[in-house]
């Protein structure tokens, strides 16, 4: 949560940003961080959530809330999330895959809460003077803790989405297919673009709406089907997830659907077959048409 004015400048902090100052709405009602605010929802499966006892001069000081604070100047809510936890919490960027974005907007001020996945176990640092401590919480046991008010706010909300895990299955035979651009001359090679344009996405995220989810801009895994001679193109960098088919793509792409439902992710496939379609939505995942999930993809 935003934290109010505070020592900024000393040990282990950058020197005081132009973002660091009150937003002022018509009523009179202040909120720190010019540009906005954001914060990061760490989330560990086996820990829980990564909570900070903030200093007793911040804004609710003595309560509890997420690492976050004041955006800078043209910076992204996402880049503010975790800057802010790093600079508070020492939370290594590398250790947290974005899943979601929810944005509070106030009109003359947003909060941000970007909700991450946390890949590769850390253990947080007090490392400014904004933090107590420092504190992994079962999700089941946060309500336990005295919160800061507008996170106790939003926290059932919060705790609701932690249970969406988006996963994006492409039929990429019928999303190249769907324009005639020369693929067929070098399906290797339009199965290269497809994954590259799909690793474009995923880092700029998907609105929930698209994807038949609530609220905000979701982040979702995404597996890529190739069959035939698109078979020998090169393996994604992670996260993107690459399956070369044996036979059917079709095949490999409805069994998909049916693990991710079993697992209890939400699935969504990015196909035009109807039948293909039809076995998908019998399987409990929801069917984006390759010409949108194209649009989406922006070529």
């Amino acid at each position: 949560m935003s934290t109010g004015p505070s020592a900024r400048g000393g040990a282990g902090r950058p020197p005081r940003d132009s973002g660091d100052a009150w937003a002022t709405a018509p009523d009179g009602q202040r909120y720190w961080g010019r540009f906005g605010a954001a914060g990061l929802l760490a989330f560990d499966p086996q820990r829980g959530i990564l909570l900070q006892h903030r200093a007793g001069w911040s804004h609710h000081g003595g309560t509890w809330a997420l690492p976050g604070g004041a955006r800078h100047r043209n910076e992204s809510a996402q880049a503010a999330a975790l800057r802010e936890a790093a600079e508070e919490a020492g939370v290594p960027q590398a250790s947290i895959r974005p899943r979601m974005m929810s944005v509070l907007d106030l009109g003359v001020w947003t909060y941000s809460t970007l909700l991450g996945d946390v890949v590769q176990a850390f253990e947080p640092v007090i490392s400014d003077p904004e933090s107590l401590a420092l504190e992994w919480v079962p999700v089941g046991e946060v309500e336990s803790f005295p919160l800061h008010p507008a996170f106790a706010r939003s926290w059932p909300r919060l705790a609701a989405l932690l249970q969406i895990r988006p996963v994006v299955v492409v039929d990429a035979a019928n999303v190249i297919g769907s324009v005639p651009d020369g693929w067929w001359k070098d399906r290797a090679g339009a199965a290269a673009r497809l994954l590259a344009a799909i690793g474009d996405l995923q880092a700029r995220g998907m609105p929930g709406p698209v994807l038949d989810l609530p609220e905000g801009l979701w982040f979702p895994g995404f597996v890529v089907v190739v069959e035939g001679a698109a078979r020998a193109v090169a393996e994604p960098e992670p996260p993107l997830r690459l399956v070369r088919a044996d036979g059917s793509g079709d095949d490999a792409v409805a069994l998909l659907a049916n693990q991710l439902a079993g697992s209890g992710h939400r699935a969504t496939v990015a196909t035009s077959d109807r039948e293909l379609a039809e076995r998908s939505r019998r399987a409990g995942a929801s069917v984006m048409s390759a010409g949108l999930f194209r649009e989406r993809l922006g070529y």
